[in-house]
């Protein structure tokens, strides 16, 4: 089969590998239908993420045809389903909890040891994300191999098209556990620093949630037009000081709730941020965390701060102190999809979210390598990719600018 690999930073290209088989009765094979790029692949494409080896097929945010099954599985040839990209065994301490991320089973022996030493405990696993993670194959190929099927994967009724549904796999679960630990009252003024992919659905999860305003923080104009057509307002950092408009726009008292969608490679020109840089540069720290201190800073007394954004190890000139005197919680993590999953898509069905404004391209598998350097270096026009195994190479569709209109 023809799938997705990284082979280095900056390096990816499309190969032929073998094809997966059934190794557990619990397994399932799927044949891929819909994958996308997801921004935290652009870690593994900067090389930020320990744990890659050459070779190794990425992606986390698939769906598509069940073609073959374990003897414990509950699926069944031919259904369509979208699979959570975090692996749970859904019988361990952390998945009866709900804490499916978290999940104690699903990485292997062989690569829980330097996880444990990494992260003081043992990651749980995800598809397609380094071997931290257990060095499960990725969902950017033609067909994959589903753990714990009996666990996961989400049955999608024929009616739904791909687009409406993929998200399930992670950005629209991660948008809403986002805005879940961001404890939100009703009225609450949210701000959330990020306006891609995960960003969006933090929007839209916040407002359902019963925030009374969201005001949406990024410098891309399409991400910001896009936060504002969610029914955000938008700061562009790069024309406003972020910390005296959000002060002004909650009359000196801060937001309620801060909610960091960028994770470990921030932009923006602040000292912090160039000095981050540099020593990224040097390997002395590996987070770029410059939007976190933003959002603690921010933030009012007694708030609360959701970090959905991906950091993967140690962060220099954390304020801590700022933290601890200004009383805030702070709640972090991946997403237990598996929690959310059946809530989410009635939700889909019911009409509540948009989960296709967000999608600017749909390209054939075979141009994945193209679509990640597009993907990394033209945010503004790629605002979230889908790849389409079985397209002729070179078939890129672009959505009409038009789409992306303000109504």
């Amino acid at each position: 089969m023809r799938a997705v690999t990284w082979q280095g930073r900056h390096k990816i290209s499309v190969e032929t590998v073998p094809d997966p088989e059934i190794v557990n009765p619990r397994d399932a094979i799927l044949r891929v239908t819909s994958t996308a790029i997801c921004g935290s692949d652009l870690h593994l494409y900067d090389g930020f993420i320990p744990g890659m080896r050459a070779g190794d097929i990425v992606g986390h945010e698939f769906m598509g045809e069940v073609v073959e099954v374990g003897s414990g599985s509950t699926l069944k040839k031919g259904q369509r389903v979208v699979v959570p990209f975090t692996i749970s065994c859904g019988s361990c301490f952390f998945c009866e909890k709900q804490q499916y991320s978290a999940c104690d089973n699903s990485n292997p022996s062989e690569t829980r040891d330097a996880s444990e030493l990494l992260m003081g405990h043992a990651m749980g696993a995800a598809f397609g994300y380094a071997h931290l993670t257990g060095g499960y194959a990725g969902g950017q190929a033609e067909y994959v191999r589903v753990p714990y099927s009996d666990v996961g994967p989400v049955i999608i009724p024929d009616d739904l098209p791909d687009d409406d549904v993929l998200f399930l796999s992670d950005i629209l679960p991660t948008g809403w556990h986002a805005a879940v630990n961001a404890d939100i009252e009703p009225g609450d003024t949210v701000a959330v620093w990020g306006c891609g992919p995960v960003g969006l659905f933090t929007i839209q999860s916040a407002l359902l949630l019963g925030a009374g305003r969201v005001i949406a923080i990024d410098h891309f104009p399409a991400r910001l037009r896009l936060a504002r057509q969610l029914g955000a307002e938008i700061l562009d950092y790069t024309q406003v000081d972020v910390r005296e408009a959000l002060n002004e726009m909650t009359g000196g008292i801060g937001p309620d709730a801060c909610i960091d969608c960028v994770g470990m490679e921030s932009h923006g020109f602040t000292p912090d941020n160039i000095l981050d840089q540099v020593k990224v540069q040097i390997y002395s720290v590996t987070e770029r965390p410059h939007a976190l201190r933003q959002a603690i800073l921010a933030c009012r007394k007694g708030g609360r701060v959701s970090i959905p954004g991906v950091y993967g190890g140690f962060a220099d000139k954390f304020p801590l102190g700022q933290l601890m005197e200004k009383g805030l919680t702070v709640k972090s993590g991946q997403t237990p999809v598996q929690k959310y999953s059946g809530e989410l898509l009635k939700m889909i069905q019911d009409g509540k979210f948009d989960t296709t404004s967000l999608v600017s391209h749909h390209a054939a598998l075979e141009d994945a390598a193209e679509m990640y350097r597009h993907w990394h270096g033209e945010q503004n026009d790629y605002t979230k990719i889908i790849l389409k195994p079985g397209l002729e190479k070179g078939a890129v569709q672009a959505r009409k600018e038009s789409e992306h209109a303000d109504a």
